[in-house]
């Protein structure tokens, strides 16, 4: 990449434009909330930790925006802007963490010219905490990944869905850079094909060995020894250990339980959501049909046919050999593990 993943320029920000991957690298400056909120939507920008950072920048910039007010009419304004932002992803907890962190400084600031300034500092603050939690994320991680090892990984977790060194795709590029002899086997990640698109891209330019495999081949893999751990990204993780991820996740941790693989997650504290007690509780999000039917705009079923479409499902605790966090690694009991990272 010529420039970062995300990144604040003063008065706009400016993401790569992952729908365009690996193509083309086009990167998008935008000057307005609705646009980044789009961009979100759209997936133009993706990955819980970019999310947030992202949802972040998006609200500082919808503050700026807003003509000068009386204190209260602008928090009013200001709500309207969150509430807009938080409406785009709902299973991604990092965003609604960044939304929180937000709206904490907006209520706390005593005038509007102090608050729009306030909202840049902390949108930029989040940004640098998530990076650098991902780079702690890598560095313990990496102790788990053994020389010479073949590790699967799901959906796209690098430096543009976490910025920073990203979380589950930056522990193996962390252990490859240690010098492990890591290959790696990237499964496509339908219906979106992050995993073909995203994560091979990435680890060509890292210099680590990949190869794509469709999403079913996973168990033929696992049962025939090629694959020696799994690890992912989570996009919610709740008090008891259970975990939102992209969809197909839990199905790569049943597989992994029966051929004795160890699962790894790796994810900032910012995904961790205490407030849910387990999976049952997390919102999954539903995208649209087309997503389904087509592949990038070109159609592979019959028109007018009924398509299901979550965007993740919830692998529960129990499939789950451990979670890689900025401040340590959890194992079970998960409750008290995340009780006392927090």
């Amino acid at each position: 990449m010529d420039n970062l993943p995300i990144e604040w320029l003063g008065d706009r920000v400016r993401i790569i434009d992952q729908t365009r991957l690996p193509g083309d690298e086009v990167y998008l400056e935008l000057d307005n909330y609705r646009e980044v909120a789009s961009a979100i939507m759209e997936l133009k920008i993706r990955g819980a930790p970019a999310i947030g950072i992202a949802g972040a920048y998006a609200v500082a910039l919808g503050a700026s925006k807003i003509e000068p007010a009386a204190r209260d009419e602008f928090l009013e304004k200001l709500q309207g802007v969150i509430d807009a932002i938080a409406a785009t992803r709902p299973t991604a907890r990092n965003l609604f963490f960044a939304l929180e962190r937000m709206k904490k400084v907006a209520d706390s600031g005593e005038n509007v010219m102090y608050i729009k300034k306030t909202l840049v500092d902390e949108a930029s603050k989040i940004h640098k905490e998530e990076a650098d939690a991902t780079e702690r994320i890598s560095e313990f991680g990496a102790e788990l990944i053994k020389d010479g090892w073949t590790v699967l990984t799901h959906c796209n977790t690098g430096p543009l869905a976490a910025s920073g060194y990203g979380t589950a795709l930056g522990v193996i590029i962390t252990a490859h850079k240690q010098g492990k002899n890591v290959k790696v086997l990237a499964d496509e990640t339908r219906p979106l094909l992050q995993g073909a698109r995203l994560t091979t891209w990435e680890l060509q330019k890292a210099g680590v060995p990949v190869t794509l495999i469709t999403d079913n081949m996973a168990g033929h893999f696992m049962r025939t020894g090629k694959v020696n751990c799994v690890i992912t990204g989570a996009d919610r993780i709740v008090a008891n250990g259970d975990a939102a991820n992209k969809i197909g996740t839990y199905t790569l941790a049943v597989l992994a339980k029966e051929n004795n693989i160890p699962f790894y997650i790796a994810a900032p504290t910012s995904t961790i959501d205490p407030s849910l007690k387990t999976g049952e509780e997390i919102p999954i999000e539903e995208r649209s049909a087309e997503e389904v039917t087509h592949i990038q705009g070109v159609p592979v079923a019959p028109e007018g046919v009924a398509a299901a479409n979550p965007a993740f499902d919830v692998t529960p605790h129990e499939y789950i050999t451990a979670i890689i966090t900025e401040n340590g690694i959890i194992k079970e009991p998960y409750n008290k593990g995340i009780a006392g990272i927090l």
